[in-house]
């Protein structure tokens, strides 16, 4: 998944684990002492970089730096758990690559992300909304990894996010996240299971959760349309913050309409290259039709 520059976002009407290893504690501890925990230094080194920095007054890191103990890289790791700010190394908790906001949290790509996440907090959800679907005019844009990233990010503002696959046809975020899929959304919807038993808490992650899509049904419209979602999703408004919405794309079924009508909002992803112009006029006048609204437009060149 590429997301463009700013300009083309449009938002309209035990090993290095570091911060993931314990978030909420690396804040209180020295740089030094993080470092000796993660392995990159030694307890000499230690004395070699205490010696440099008080003879320069230069900060530990900036010490560690110049004596080639450690990287730039290490230095973001370790400031990532002080201000409780966690993201994983690569392959840890074998989750999917292109999960950047947890792999990459300082490339451009993630930049243009977090911008994307501050104009929703200022355009909807700083306005007293909790949901928002984040669906694709076409099949196969990168609205799933677009969406599970977001997740990522809100959770890091210190909001107690649940992340939804309510694709019950080709459901994603299961293989994004490393989770299992045996009973998620749809065993809800058919009472089947109770919501708090199929919610899985990302520990990495400080507030983040991810209610998979579940036992793929051969009804999902029409248990999309019953009551029970209705009220599951006012269940899951009274318990979360943030509430994002991963749906089927609106020119591969009519889920997509449902599950917009629900949350309120829609965040519509566009493909550089293969959505029309003429299908996003169309599902544009269908979204406002079913009450929802547009929140905004996203460019995505995959």
């Amino acid at each position: 998944m590429n997301i463009p520059a700013s300009s083309n976002i449009e938002l309209n009407n035990k090993s290095e684990t570091l911060s993931a290893a314990n978030p909420m504690q690396a804040h209180t501890r020295l740089m030094g002492q993080i470092l000796l925990e993660m392995g990159k230094i030694t307890l000499e080194d230690t004395e070699n970089i205490l010696q440099l920095q008080q003879k320069s007054g230069m900060l530990f890191g900036d010490a560690a730096r110049q004596l080639g103990l450690i990287t730039d890289i290490d230095v973001q790791r370790v400031l990532a758990g002080q201000f409780d700010y966690p993201y994983l190394l690569p392959g840890q908790e074998n989750y999917s690559p292109e999960l950047v906001v947890a792999y990459q949290p300082f490339c451009a790509q993630v930049e243009a992300i977090r911008a994307m996440r501050s104009q929703l907090v200022m355009r909807w959800f700083s306005k007293g909304h909790k949901s928002m679907a984040v669906v694709g005019i076409n099949p196969e844009c990168g609205s799933s990894l677009l969406v599970a990233n977001l997740a990522v990010l809100f959770s890091q503002l210190g909001q107690r996010t649940l992340l939804i696959d309510a694709n019950l046809r080709e459901p994603g975020q299961h293989k994004i996240f490393n989770l299992h899929n045996k009973q998620g959304l749809s065993d809800v919807l058919a009472g089947r299971v109770e919501l708090s038993n199929v919610i899985s808490k990302l520990e990495p992650f400080v507030g983040l959760n991810v209610l998979s899509a579940g036992t793929r049904p051969p009804n999902p419209s029409e248990l999309l349309s019953r009551t029970g979602f209705i009220n599951a999703s006012e269940n899951i408004a009274s318990q979360f913050d943030i509430v994002l919405y991963d749906a089927p794309a609106f020119m591969s079924s009519t889920d997509a309409f449902l599950i917009a009508a629900r949350a309120g909002g829609v965040l519509l992803v566009i493909h550089k290259h293969n959505t029309r112009f003429a299908d996003i006029q169309t599902v544009s006048e269908q979204i406002i039709s079913n009450g929802a609204n547009i929140i905004g437009t996203v460019l995505i060149d995959l």
